[in-house]
């Protein structure tokens, strides 16, 4: 908590940004309003989540979240007490006694913030009258079978009549307030409409349109400027909710959203540039023994390989200790996820690997939820075959142990071919019988409903990855979110993820990518695209992404066959790397994680906040513009040692003739210390940079 700090804010370098009258933040009132405070729907509960406890840290008792009550989420999730600031209980207070239901409590995660949840469906009886208010604010109107859009309203304008009764009883206290997404800017648009002395952020993770349109396969970013943006509303059916998106953004002081690829998109398709770009962080824990997560990867990639061993029973005919496991998780869209250029690019990486007899295989793992009635009786068939292996060579091992023990007790040497009897190989015999099947290893570990439609299932028969004994790339659809308690793999997907030894996420629409942050702050190696927020992030920020484990295709200025090249030789030049130059990647992925710590991207919130209180109070708060949002000078280098890169025109290409070399060359402990002063390099805080042209792309993928 920063009691009696000022609110003037300097650069990292020490250079004042702002010119702000000393006010302690206990003068300050922030709240944050999501349909996902206590709601697990979407990644914006990743955001939140996450970020709660380094705004929590620094607010103390002065930040507060707003959200919508469910019984189920308050009973596990949320600790209910007495609200400390006044205001809000009186507000509160005032609200319960004129019909509504308003609960106060503690979240509990990290950080344990305070949360306000109001309970939309007793005041749905509100809904009508509060049509007619929206219509009057704004003219919009919201149709009578949109049950979602009328619950937005409802959290809306309960939102506004919150915010109203507590700037009625703040005693001098200048309040912020960001909305995050289209589901909490009814709030916003009413608040402003009101006239609400507040000061207000509205910020979008993704666009509503941009996101209908990539998932009809359109030429998005070959159009973006020449869609009719209300006729491409209007046939969607949700002109209406299209509408309360941009009359959020242009009713805000301060309009930011997560990624530059996500700026350009909104400039387009809400017409305002965002004055702040905020990217998404994580909580990053380090572990105390610096190499504690290489020692989980092995832990976790044992449990993976058990699994392969029975999936893959009667044809594990290749080696695991040479077996590479990738993966690519997320919701099934097949498009927008990348779904259909990474199995084209594993058709193209089995020729390779075939052509040029290598002894390394790909086992690759989708894990997308879709509609199954079942798990596939062969694979659970696969892990009970296994497991009878493994006590049929436990109990082998146990009499072969004790009569091994009895000859040396007895100062004897055992004769190898009389210590295992007719019985023991009867069984021996009979267990590798039961590994026989006549049919290949399935695809997929479930009975889908849709088998013939399926779009992964339909893409894997049109290229003929079919697990056979000959391809040295195995495909496993897992159609189901990972549980520790699943028969199959009982693993969590953080678990899943650290046994991995790369994760694959090609997507076309990814305004952030959640998916391989995650990777790199457990140390796997990612591939990621310059249409997703997180790799244009990391191509700002790290000069030579490849080389600390983040390969990032070109998707926007590329055609589609040549985004599968350069995906396709990505894979191969990691195939081709040894294993300690994995290691040592994975040791420079992992150090990475501090550019996704909020302690750091936490600065851009705290800029947007002070924005938009020279905005919504300009005699009392003022700024001066900032020359860009980059991060000038805030750059990891490019590793002095040779990098594990599978670009071909470097030779730092993993060809196992040079690895000596490179070992000799290689001094991890400099590089971690040069990584972390690279870390503290003084950046600037400041608007979007649109002074550069910016181009579309060229080709659809």
């Amino acid at each position: 908590m920063l009691r009696g700090r000022s609110l003037s804010v300097t650069s990292l370098s020490g250079l004042p940004m702002w010119d702000v009258q000393e006010l302690p933040i206990e003068d300050l009132l922030l709240f944050e309003v999501a349909w996902e405070v206590t709601n697990k729907v979407g990644g914006i509960y990743t955001v939140i989540q996450t970020k709660a406890k380094t705004t929590a840290d620094e607010w103390g008792e002065n930040y507060c979240l707003i959200g919508p009550y469910f019984e189920h989420n308050m009973k596990t999730q949320v600790e209910e007490c007495e609200p400390p600031n006044q205001a809000i209980k009186k507000a509160m207070d005032a609200m319960n006694l004129h019909g509504c239901q308003v609960h106060f409590g503690r979240w509990l995660i990290e950080g344990s913030p305070y949360v306000v949840l109001f309970d939309i469906g007793y005041s749905s009886w509100n809904l009508d009258r509060w049509k007619g208010d929206l219509w009057e604010a704004c003219h919009i109107g919201i149709p009578y079978h949109d049950r979602e859009a009328s619950d937005m309203l409802i959290f809306g304008s309960l939102t506004a009549w919150f915010l109203k009764e507590v700037t009625d009883h703040v005693d001098g206290k200048h309040v912020i307030v960001q909305f995050h997404e289209w589901q909490a800017g009814t709030g916003l648009i009413l608040s402003r409409a009101r006239r609400l002395p507040i000061a207000t952020i509205f910020t979008t993770h993704a666009t509503l349109l941009g996101r209908y349109l990539c998932a009809a396969n359109a030429d998005f970013y070959n159009h973006l400027d020449k869609f009719d943006i209300d006729k491409e509303a209007g046939e969607r059916q949700i002109y209406h909710r299209y509408c309360m998106e941009r009359a959020s953004v242009h009713c805000a002081h301060v309009f930011t959203t997560v990624s530059e690829i996500t700026a350009i998109e909104a400039e387009h398709m809400l017409k305002r540039k965002p004055d702040v770009v905020t990217p998404n962080g994580l909580n990053i824990k380090k572990f105390s023994a610096v190499h504690e997560f290489q020692n989980l990867h092995a832990l976790y990639k044992s449990r993976i390989q058990d699994f392969v061993r029975g999936h893959f029973y009667g044809h594990l005919d290749f080696d695991l200790e040479k077996t590479l496991f990738l993966f690519i998780a997320g919701r099934y869209e097949f498009s927008n996820k990348g779904a259909d250029i990474f199995l084209e690019a594993l058709s193209r990486l089995n020729f390779l690997l075939r052509v040029h007899k290598s002894d390394v295989t790909v086992v690759v793992f989708f894990i997308m939820p879709a509609k199954t009635n079942n798990f596939n009786v062969e694979t659970l068939k696969g892990q009970a075959v296994r497991k009878q292996l493994w006590d049929t060579a436990n109990s082998v091992k146990e009499k072969f142990g004790k009569k091994l023990y009895d000859a040396l007790l007895r100062g004897e040497i055992p004769d190898l071919n009389k210590i295992l009897d007719r019985d023991d190989v009867t069984i021996m015999k009979r267990a590798i019988f039961s590994t026989q099947r006549q049919s290949l290893p399935p695809v997929t570990t479930h009975n889908m409903i849709d088998d013939s439609t399926d779009p992964i299932l339909s893409t894997i028969r049109r290229i003929g990855l079919f697990n056979s004994r000959t391809d040295r790339v195995k495909v496993i659809l897992h159609p189901e979110f990972l549980s520790s308690t699943s028969p199959l793999l009982p693993m969590d997907y953080e678990e899943f993820v650290r046994g991995c030894h790369l994760g694959v996420f090609p997507s076309y629409y990814e305004p952030w990518g959640y998916t391989p942050a995650e990777c790199t702050v457990m140390g796997i190696p990612s591939v990621t695209t310059n249409l997703s927020g997180f790799g244009c992030f990391m191509q700002e920020h790290v000069t030579d992404p490849a080389a600390y484990g983040i390969y990032i295709v070109d998707r926007r200025f590329c055609s589609p066959d040549e985004s599968c090249n350069q995906l396709t030789q990505f894979l191969y030049g990691f195939c081709k790397q040894s294993r300690r130059q994995r290691i040592i990647q994975r040791n420079r992925t992992e150090r990475l994680s501090d550019l996704l710590d909020w302690k750091y991207l936490g600065r851009y919130y705290m800029h947007a906040r002070h924005l938009t209180l020279s905005r919504a109070f300009p005699d009392k708060f003022h700024a001066e513009s900032s020359p860009s949002l980059a991060t000038q000078g805030f750059k990891f280098p490019r590793p002095s040692s040779v990098p594990p890169s599978p670009t071909s025109s470097q030779h730092s290409s993993p060809h196992n003739s040079d690895v000596e070399d490179e070992d000799e060359r290689y001094d991890e402990e400099e590089e971690a210390e040069r990584d972390r002063m690279n870390i503290k390099s003084p950046f600037f805080l400041g608007q979007v940079p649109y002074e550069k042209k910016k181009q579309h792309g060229e080709h659809k993928n």
